[in-house]
């Protein structure tokens, strides 16, 4: 039986804690393909392909770039046949396809020529993306359509953040670990991919299989046209594309961090295996995190809060740039062994690190739905897949923007490629690799604050709109 309806106007109804998961969990194996391509490609084409930084960086952004046009047309479909069949099949044969790809993706082997090896990975990268953006963009959708009250839309998101934890837990934590369980090689990576597809299937098929089937499909106007004529009619408005630009930014300064985590903790930490603890830490301050931001969205307001969070993740972000394997033994832990001061530094800078990454992530993915929600009350029509693709692609774009940057960087500081596995670099290298992982995203997310003001401006022109239209005598 459905629980959940389309919400009337300004519907306080609290979701329950079951709808909340089923929707949440879709998000463990959404993240697991996020972020094991993005933090593994790299590695897995210079260090098992032979592909060259930069050509690595190519072979990722052509995806992503096909993915612009791509995200807003399913979009689009996904809207035109919501009122019909919903947005489920749509999340289940995304689904399917994405975890094919995934499989595909980390199985190849055996290329003599880098460019080859390179091409293959941007072909089958390609097919695996457009069946993730057949999942994500109605996933994403599907926030907006839960409820109109805009607590009630925050609570989804921080479900989706809490549940996407897990997913970074795998994805990140857990990949070259289980890739060095199997004896590292083609094989490690392969059994590591087959694994991780099973993991992300399951909780992709739970949110695809459930949630949808919770929506009522009672008819409303949504905007017709092209592609062309429905991306323009979505920037028109200036609080979404405000918050688009600003969107964009933060993603390509997280993903450049994302790109380079592995090389970080093998050249500059000098110890691969505190990447699962400092994921597991960073996990625990994300999910401690998530009821102490609802407290004060409550209070302050989303904008306050995603302010705050950003300016505290740019600070983090500049420390990790002193990041160093460090000379002395401060202490040892169980399964860890000896830690240096700067190793238990990096450890414990993880928690707060989470708090205010997951802060801005909750905060930008609610203002989202808030801006949904405005320009359906003021327009009167129903375009959440058209918005949801367009937020989408502005993630994925930035997935494909950082690999290039990080490519380009870590090239010109002189990172050596190779066909045996990782190998010592110079000090340059390992200097670029920090830079990647601190100084450019830092300033990245600098330039997106900036770029948030203009949504703050928006939002204040409509609010002084509205209320001299409401002073006007009736």
């Amino acid at each position: 039986m459905k629980d959940i309806r389309r919400m009337p106007e300004r519907d306080t109804r609290v979701l329950s804690f079951s709808t909340l998961a089923r929707y949440g969990i879709g998000q463990t194996g959404a993240q697991v393909f996020r972020d094991t391509p993005a933090a593994l490609l790299p590695i897995f084409m210079t260090t098992l392909l032979g592909v060259e930084p930069w050509m690595a960086g190519i072979a990722v952004i052509i995806p992503k770039l096909w993915l612009i046009i791509f995200d807003p047309l399913v979009g689009i479909w996904s809207d035109r046949v919501k009122e019909r069949v919903g947005r489920g099949p749509f999340l289940i044969i995304g689904a399917l396809l994405t975890n094919i790809g995934f499989i595909c993706l980390f199985s190849l082997s055996g290329f003599t020529n880098p460019v080859a090896a390179a091409a293959a990975v941007s072909a089958i990268f390609l097919l695996a993306s457009c069946g993730f953006s057949a999942f994500s963009v109605p996933y994403l959708a599907i926030a907006s359509e839960l409820s109109s009250d805009a607590q009630q839309r925050s609570r989804i998101i921080a479900s989706r953040v809490t549940f996407a934890i897990l997913g970074v837990i795998i994805g990140v934590g857990l990949a070259q670990p289980m890739i060095a369980l199997f004896g590292g090689g083609s094989h490690g990576w392969r059994m590591m991919a087959a694994i991780f597809s099973v993991v992300c299937l399951v909780t992709m098929l739970v949110t695809a299989l459930t949630v949808p089937r919770l929506i009522d499909r009672t008819p409303t106007p949504a905007q017709q046209g092209g592609l062309f004529s429905q991306l323009f009619e979505a920037f028109q408005h200036r609080d979404f594309r405000w918050l688009t630009i600003t969107y964009l930014l933060q993603c390509v300064g997280q993903a450049s961090g994302y790109t380079v985590i592995g090389f970080v903790f093998f050249y500059n930490v000098g110890n691969v295996n505190l990447i699962l603890p400092f994921v597991l830490i960073m996990s625990v301050g994300s999910v401690i995190s998530q009821p102490i931001w609802l407290a004060l969205a409550r209070r302050f307001g989303n904008p306050a809060c995603f302010t705050a969070s950003n300016i505290g993740w740019i600070l983090l972000t500049i420390s990790a740039f002193t990041i160093r394997p460090g000379t002395d033994v401060l202490t040892t832990l169980p399964l860890l062994g000896p830690l240096s001061t700067q190793q238990v530094i990096l450890l414990a800078r993880g928690l707060p690190l989470a708090f205010f990454n997951s802060g801005f992530l909750l905060f930008v993915l609610s203002m989202l739905t808030d801006t949904i929600d405005r320009i359906r009350r003021r327009s009167g029509q129903v375009n959440e897949g058209v918005f949801s693709g367009i937020f989408s692609a502005t993630e994925k774009l930035s997935f494909a923007i950082a690999p290039l940057i990080g490519g380009v960087v870590m090239s010109l500081c002189g990172f050596v490629a190779s066909t045996g596995g990782a190998q010592a670099q110079s000090q340059e290298a390992m200097t670029g690799i920090l830079m990647l992982y601190s100084l450019i995203p830092a300033g990245i997310l600098t330039l997106s604050a900036l770029a948030f003001t203009g949504y703050l401006a928006a939002v204040r022109r409509e609010t002084m709109a509205g209320a001299a239209v409401a002073s006007l005598p009736a």
